[in-house]
């Protein structure tokens, strides 16, 4: 039997973890209301500023000399190359290598110095990955180049791929490797049409959130792909990016490059939203 003083106890704890749960409830809260404060007045300012700098001829026009009319085509080409190029490059190797570590080597000091070394590359500043490989390559073929750029993108892209591959393959329930060897599957059958299939969205989620990250980078590319004002196809010069168009318009005095460099902004921004929108739809397809 429960005597009044027992339950009495019990009455004063429900009603303190009941006053703990509304506390931590409100704070939690808060602190979302915090964030979207921020997060929705910067989306507003960027489309209202961008808006009114985004015409036809931005997307049509070469960046222009100061208090001249003009657009940012050869900005978005350039980043679009080498985002492109970078995710190219960048994809392949990062898939290989989560699964590797996912599905061949797991536990061999091979496996844990490659963790090791990705898990640096996943925290290491752009900025660091732009100097390197300006001594690389820059420095030594005495030239900025659209190719340097791309290697400066795809090292960001790969150790988001290779993280987000091999967890998702590590979710894979291990029943299913296992029926399949129980029907004969060699390995490599099991990981191209068993894992690798069942793990399909979230690696597709990890390269579209990895690309929407290098399509906002600045720093890597102002040490390797510097910019152009003129159109260019060749990868072997200097090439013109948003975000380097933007840091360079943005910190002007001129009216027409602050435009242009706002409607640069809410390209990018537009871009990356799509690609975050995109990634969480695939994620929720999957669960």
């Amino acid at each position: 039997m429960i005597t009044e003083q027992q339950r009495l106890v019990r009455i004063q704890k429900f009603a303190t973890r009941k006053r703990v749960n509304i506390i931590a409830t409100a704070l939690a809260l808060m602190a979302m209301s915090f964030g979207l404060f921020w997060l929705f007045w910067i989306l507003i300012e960027t489309v209202r500023l961008g808006i009114d700098g985004l015409t036809m001829a931005t997307l049509t026009q070469m960046t222009p000399p100061p208090n001249e009319e003009g657009g940012l085509a050869n900005a978005i080409y350039g980043s679009f190359l080498m985002v492109s190029l970078a995710a190219c490059v960048g994809t392949p190797i990062g898939i290989m290598a989560g699964i590797y570590l996912a599905e061949f080597d797991t536990k061999s000091w091979f496996a844990s110095t490659t963790r090791f070394v990705n898990d640096i590359l996943l925290s290491a500043p752009s900025i660091v990955i732009g100097l390197f490989v300006y001594a690389v390559v820059v420095s030594r073929f005495k030239s900025f180049s659209g190719y340097a750029g791309i290697m400066a993108l795809s090292l960001i892209v790969i150790p988001v791929v290779i993280r987000t591959t091999e967890n998702m393959l590590q979710l894979v329930p291990a029943g299913l490797r296992e029926a399949a060897y129980a029907l004969g599957a060699p390995k490599w059958k099991v990981v191209l049409s068993i894992t690798l299939t069942a793990a399909r969205a979230g690696v597709i989620t990890g390269v579209l959130l990895a690309v929407a990250r290098i399509a906002g980078e600045t720093a890597p590319l102002l040490f390797t792909a510097l910019s152009n004002q003129f159109w260019t196809s060749s990868l072997g010069e200097p090439m013109a990016s948003l975000p380097v168009t933007i840091f360079k318009f943005a910190m002007s005095p001129y009216e027409n490059w602050q435009k242009l460099a706002w409607a640069g902004v809410f390209l990018i921004t537009a871009a990356v939203l799509a690609l975050n929108i995109l990634a969480r739809i695939l994620t929720r397809h999957k669960s």
